[in-house]
């Protein structure tokens, strides 16, 4: 199916990712703190947290990622990575690896520099890439290798290892995919998701391989997934991306159902909700059947004024 998507749709579409993305993350975070049950339940109206949900550094590189698209259409990489720079707050989480990189730039180091000396010369293979791209690829509904191909410049700004930006980009491309179905009203079956956006990655990649042994625990219980596939404990693409992909492909139509299965599985538990939130939320929007939920909206704190 091809189709002409204009400016307001595909920042809508955007926009509603971010909002799925912000408020995973923001929810996410609420459970590193001691005594939280488990897990939002039922319909996810009841065991959640008191509000204000803050967002992390997942989000706040997301913003950064929106906005660029809201006022170029398209990843300018110097103009992401000074404003990563500009807009970072280390209270939010970012890991000193991040810090390190973002002062850098900051500083005046080129970003091909500052990215590719992380890590003793290796570059970042963390899962920060992929954190933040959702609404990228939302944006790009009608053209998952566009999505791919914007993704990679977004990521290696501060991701220069190959798994690090595979992650980037097996996120944006799950994102597209869910935008598109949402458009066409297709909802793409978990094997056909995951296979899709398997094909989109480096078969010797090990995000890639991660997201091939995903297919193998389609139908099982989430936890039995976390444990195979990681729960991004790690913090890094491999360990974070096959599952959070698994999760989205499982839970497409049920934004709460989706969040409530990474909280539920532990780890990294506001970057794997960002990411699966806002895949999801790409597909179901905000506040609709199956959506995010407003009242989580209005749970989590407020998006800075020059998000727009």
């Amino acid at each position: 199916m091809t189709f002409t998507l204009y400016d307001d749709a595909r920042l809508g579409l955007a926009r509603d990712s971010l909002t799925g993305l912000s408020v995973g993350d923001a929810l996410g975070a609420q459970y590193f703190v001691p005594g939280r049950p488990a897990a939002p339940t039922g319909d996810g109206t009841a065991g959640l947290p008191d509000p204000v949900w803050e967002w992390t550094d997942d989000s706040e590189m997301a913003f950064s990622v929106f906005r660029m698209l809201a006022s170029r259409g398209a990843i300018d990489r110097d103009e992401l990575a000074m404003s990563f720079a500009e807009r970072c707050e280390p209270y939010r989480g970012y890991g000193p690896g991040a810090v390190t990189i973002l002062r850098l730039i900051g500083s005046g180091t080129p970003w091909p520099i500052a990215a590719s000396t992380a890590f003793d010369g290796e570059g970042s293979c963390g899962n920060g890439a992929a954190m933040r791209v959702a609404p990228l690829g939302a944006y790009f509904a009608d053209s998952a290798p566009h999505a791919a191909a914007q993704a990679i410049a977004a990521s290696e700004v501060t991701h220069a290892h190959p798994e690090g930006i595979a992650g980037a980009v097996a996120v944006a491309v799950a994102a597209s995919l869910a935008a598109k179905g949402r458009l066409s009203g297709h909802r793409a079956a978990p094997r056909e998701f995951i296979e899709v956006v398997a094909g989109a990655l480096d078969a010797a990649g090990q995000v890639r391989r991660g997201l091939e042994r995903a297919l193998t625990l389609l139908g099982r219980p989430p936890g039995e997934a976390a444990y195979e596939l990681g729960n991004g404990s790690a913090a890094t693409a491999q360990d974070t991306v096959p599952f959070t992909i698994w999760l989205a492909a499982t839970f497409l139509d049920d934004y709460p159902a989706a969040i409530r299965a990474c909280v539920a599985a532990g780890g990294d538990m506001d970057t794997t909700a960002a990411i699966v939130g806002g895949i999801v939320a790409a597909h179901t929007g905000v506040g609709t059947a199956g959506g995010v939920p407003e009242r989580w909206v209005a749970a989590r704190e407020p998006l800075p004024s020059w998000v727009g």
